[in-house]
């Protein structure tokens, strides 16, 4: 890369603990872990320099920093509790210039909402910009991009248990502090739900590997027109309530 170029960090949040389904990162995918499934995704961008997973120092996060040895993924290892300290600290032992935050529940994550998220980070040079401040895209889309500076200072400052729990709410509810962007859709398909939370989640998304005969190389449109021809798929998971921030 030119030396210009901003060291650009992909951190993924993982854990096995999960108060809906426990070990939801290790769960089979189409003969694949979730996790796998996660970083092969986000390893396709055009602009990330590093994809690196940010888990706890507990016990039983060990079998997770297997499995990413296995697939050749650096892994830092922090407070269980506080994520905000641990992704910071995971950003500063990547050298990230740049931070792009991915939750390793998302196996629909795609690579080129991920990287206009990240373009127009790069062209309108916010503190924070992210696709899930106005939701257009389906849920389980979600890419945060925020510079190491917005990181450091929300490390230092936030003192909400949730804020500390979730990374970035504290920059993004201080928009008198820090320069925010939203990044939107050309269509709202803020309904759909392809994140991974509870069994029913994981049910739908097998369901749409098995529709790619357990490829991971589709994109989010590929998906639409799944579901398009498929809109049972939908009902699997539709019910399926989002967990406010202050529940974990």
């Amino acid at each position: 890369m030119a030396n210009d170029t901003p060291r650009i960090v992909a951190i993924i949040q993982a854990r096995m603990g999960s108060t809906r389904l426990p070990g939801k990162v290790l769960k089979d995918l189409a003969g694949e872990t979730v996790l796998a499934r996660v970083l092969a995704r986000v390893k396709r961008s055009a602009t990330i320099s590093e994809v690196v997973v940010a888990t706890s120092d507990a016990a039983g996060d060990d079998i997770l920093v297997a499995e990413c040895k296995r697939l050749g993924t650096r892994v830092f290892r922090g407070n269980e509790e506080d994520v905000l300290d641990r992704y910071c600290r995971a950003a500063q032992f990547a050298k990230a210039e740049i931070v792009v935050r991915i939750t390793a529940d998302c196996p629909l994550i795609d690579p080129t909402i991920t990287d206009k998220t990240i373009n127009e980070f790069l062209k309108e040079r916010p503190d924070f910009a992210s696709n899930a401040l106005i939701r257009t895209y389906p849920r389980g889309l979600d890419t945060e991009v925020m510079s190491m500076k917005a990181l450091e200072r929300a490390w230092r400052e936030a003192s909400e248990q949730y804020q500390r729990a979730h990374v970035a709410p504290y920059i993004y509810q201080h928009s008198e502090r820090f320069k925010i962007l939203a990044v939107q859709g050309e269509e709202n398909h803020s309904d759909l739900r392809w994140t991974l939370d509870t069994v029913e989640d994981l049910e739908f998304l097998r369901a749409v590997y098995a529709g790619f005969g357990g490829r991971d190389d589709f994109s989010w449109k590929d998906v639409l027109g799944l579901l398009d021809r498929e809109p049972n798929l939908s009902l699997i998971n539709r019910h399926v309530a989002q967990k406010a921030l202050h529940e974990g």
